[in-house]
């Protein structure tokens, strides 16, 4: 990997990610040698992935290049690499460009969509975690509307303009808000010789409410604001299978689809050499120790979705979201260094911060430790808080530009079929 050789410890981070990358920042001004491996040379964004998917933002706008987030730093290095096998005993990352030692281990790389091992519907249905996804996605709701132009079959033309969401949590709740409003909108402009008023945005949801891990308020609230943009909310429903054309659940309940999405839920993105059985525990997570210490090992670490630490308030483990995975982050970057020094480390304590999603125009919800509110004034906080914590000036700038002219335009520029995508083409 040509990294050169020095007297400093080596702490080789495993994702660029929310963690990896407050980890890196935490550290890269220390006596220690950084290197940070991701299969992607950009920090992606993930909470806006589902305005890349539905032509509200481009992608470039919530991706940046890792190497100028940490580009002053002397003692950092960047490589792009996907990561095959860690090998705990000799100390070595094993990836597609070659081994690495190391000295300290941090493993911060993420989770990935599960579909509970049903291979159907992984076949079928699109994900959305990545730049890429939501761009196959994008691609593929435009490309369904033109063909729902060109049959004359009415029941082929219904299931092109059809989309189901599998799963209620925020991606979902504000993937069916944005595809609402896209249908209101944009849509009877873009196909004025297509009866648009035809698609239905179906939301499913197997537990009897959505935003579970929100307030009742927050999860009323959000179903209202949906119901009112024409959405329909289905929950204690679960999904079996989708072959492709018809979504199955545990019920009576089918739907003619040729768009679903599925935001069910995540596991842990494992590595060769951590996934062993004494490793792993639910949602396919590494298990840690109140210092992100993997168990059996002093000197490697997980940190944000990979890791799981459990305790009284979370007993499976902390939510896999951005807050941890930043606390947790900064945090180790702290306790490396006195772990380096033996000294003692200190244990993590997760202060949570809230949570919030939107349901589109002037329509979201906000859990706050002590005041939850909802409508206008929340999703003006939900839009401040998304662009405080976007990396970078320019990016920024770029959301905002662009939120303030759909905002007034009501109108989305980026609904651009710039990579063809068809389900067929899937692997």
């Amino acid at each position: 990997m040509n990294i050169p050789r020095t007297s400093f410890p080596r702490v080789v981070i495993i994702g660029g990610g929310f963690a990896g990358v407050a980890l890196a920042k935490k550290l890269s001004k220390q006596e220690v040698q950084v290197v940070l491996l991701d299969k992607n040379n950009y920090h992606t964004f993930q909470p806006l992935l589902y305005q890349v998917s539905t032509g509200g933002l481009e992608p470039d706008s919530i991706a940046y290049p890792i190497r100028k987030i940490l580009k002053d730093f002397p003692n950092f290095y960047f490589r792009l690499a996907n990561v095959n096998e860690i090998d705990a005993k000799e100390n070595i990352v094993k990836t597609n460009i070659g081994d690495l030692n190391f000295d300290y281990l941090v493993v911060a790389s993420g989770s990935e969509t599960n579909f509970f091992g049903n291979s159907e519907i992984e076949k079928h249905s699109m994900a959305m975690k990545t730049i890429p996804q939501s761009l196959n996605l994008r691609s593929l709701i435009l490309e369904n509307f033109e063909d729902a132009l060109l049959t004359s079959d009415l029941k082929e033309r219904n299931a092109l303009m059809n989309f189901v969401i599998v799963g209620g949590g925020p991606t979902g709740v504000e993937l069916a808000g944005a595809l609402a409003e896209i249908k209101k909108g944009i849509l009877p402009k873009d196909y004025p010789d297509l009866d648009t008023r035809m698609a239905q945005i179906h939301i499913i949801q197997s537990s009897d409410c959505i935003l579970k891990g929100m307030s009742e308020n927050a999860s009323k609230k959000a179903e209202d604001f949906l119901e009112k943009l024409g959405v329909n909310v289905w929950k204690n429903v679960r999904v079996t299978n989708y072959d492709g054309k018809t979504v199955t659940t545990n019920s009576d309940l089918t739907f003619e689809a040729e768009t679903v999405v599925w935001a069910a839920g995540v596991k842990g993105a494992t590595i060769k050499g951590l996934d062993a059985e004494e490793f792993i525990t639910r949602g396919n997570r590494v298990l840690v120790n109140e210092y992100n210490q993997v168990k059996g090992f002093n000197h490697i670490f997980a940190i944000g979705d990979i890791a799981c630490m459990a305790n009284d308030e979370f007993p499976n483990g902390l939510p896999m979201m951005a807050q941890p995975a930043i606390q947790q982050g900064e945090q180790l970057g702290d306790n490396i260094l006195e772990f380096i020094e033996d000294k003692p480390m200190k244990a993590f304590s997760y202060k949570d911060k809230g949570a919030m999603a939107t349901i589109g125009r002037n329509k979201a919800v906000v859990d706050l430790k002590n005041f939850k509110f909802q409508g206008v004034f929340a999703w003006y906080v939900w839009m401040f808080v998304h662009l405080f914590f976007l990396i970078g000036f320019r990016n920024r700038m770029v959301v905002f530009v662009n939120w303030v002219y759909n905002y007034v335009r009501f109108d989305r520029e980026a609904r651009l079929i710039i990579r063809p995508f068809k389900k067929r083409h899937k692997v």
